[in-house]
């Protein structure tokens, strides 16, 4: 076998390298043309493709959807069955493995909620209402001043006397038990997202899904897995409610000024006390905003599930449509709107008290 002298090494090493440096000046000349010449490019691609498809197919042209075919009983009939329908079948059928093999988790799951809930309806209707009313008073002058004050005693008497209070205290329950599991998962995630880039990466897209998905999609897989009832709305409101929460905190974590981080880790604090003592307090007034925006989407998304029996002032509304009962519809609607008016007053108050704390250098 000849042997390989150290030229021939010198060339087989260079040629790879030649080939990277041809390929990046080749992706540099490309760049540096102008935007026009990319644009008309695209045009003409379009027109091509326009082209050719207008003279083999013809206008009309419809996508290509049937990916296998169904004998019928006798054989003598086949029916096409489309991409749709497969992919249809296969989440149907997976669904339905779900729901049967965990059977148990969404039981208990069911079990813990309602429990909850119960338990939280029944406390609030323990209580007068004019103490209620008068917290919550002294709560809006507290943060708001006499504005305030006097806009939380309008809505909640015009609540109690239109005889929404019950409903009320149901919707209250169910947000107050939504927007605690959803802050409860969210604000790990959140936390890991702003600590691995790779787990952010892979949770953006998801977050933009659930935003971006109608509501009422979600309905679905809660009537699936607990069946109508409060459960159901939970769940879905949770799906609706959590993406402001992981978002914020994320974006909070990120935004604690490095020198701050830096400073933390010369002092010999742990990747955990860095977080619990120096992160999350600074990143505090952000995460509150995540918290108040789930308080709102929670209190949306609550109402919408009255389409499936969650109850509270959703109920009222529905019903109202059912029956085209224009007024009632209206009245429940400015409970809502009240209601969420004083909630996000109270919580923007919480945050705004944090962010003045830490401008003070508390």
């Amino acid at each position: 076998m000849a042997a390989i002298t150290g030229e021939q090494t010198d060339a087989t090493i260079a040629a790879p390298a030649e080939s990277q440096n041809g390929a990046q000046a080749a992706r540099a000349t490309l760049g540096s043309l102008p935007s026009i010449y990319w644009w008309g490019a695209g045009v003409a691609a379009v027109l091509v493709v326009l082209v050719i498809s207008l003279l083999i197919w013809g206008p009309s042209m419809e996508y290509p959807t049937t990916v296998t075919y169904v004998q019928s009983s006798d054989g003598s009939t086949s029916f096409p069955r489309s991409l749709r329908d497969v992919t249809g079948d296969a989440i149907d059928s997976g669904t339905d493995w779900l729901t049967v093999n965990g059977a148990w988790l969404f039981g208990g799951i069911k079990s813990g909620i309602t429990y909850t809930l119960n338990y939280i309806e029944d406390g609030l209707k323990w209580l007068p209402w004019p103490a209620v009313v008068l917290a919550l008073v002294l709560a809006g002058f507290a943060v708001g001043g006499w504005a305030l004050m006097g806009f939380t005693a309008f809505a909640f008497l015009f609540i109690g006397f239109m005889g929404l209070w019950d409903p009320t205290i149901d919707t209250v329950a169910l947000m107050v038990v939504a927007v605690i599991l959803s802050v409860g998962i969210g604000l790990p995630i959140g936390v890991l997202g702003a600590r691995n880039q790779t787990a952010d990466r892979i949770m953006r897209p998801i977050l933009d899904g659930m935003q971006t998905m109608p509501s009422f999609v979600y309905l679905l897989p809660g009537i699936l897995f607990f069946g109508l009832g409060k459960p159901a709305g939970i769940f879905a409101t949770i799906i609706y409610a959590v993406p402001p929460v992981i978002r914020l905190t994320n974006l909070g974590i990120r935004q604690v000024s490095p020198e701050t981080v830096e400073a933390a880790r010369s002092f010999g604090a742990s990747p955990l006390q860095l977080l619990v003592k120096v992160q999350i307090p600074m990143a505090l007034p952000t995460i509150m905003a995540g918290i108040n925006q789930t308080t709102m989407m929670a209190l949306a998304m609550v109402t919408i599930a009255s389409m499936v029996a969650a109850g509270g002032l959703g109920d009222n509304v529905l019903r109202a449509i059912q029956k085209n009962e224009v007024g009632n519809g209206v009245i429940a609607g400015l409970a809502i709107v009240f209601m969420a008016i004083v909630i996000d007053r109270l919580t923007q108050a919480v945050a705004r008290g944090r962010q003045e704390a830490l401008s003070a250098g508390h």
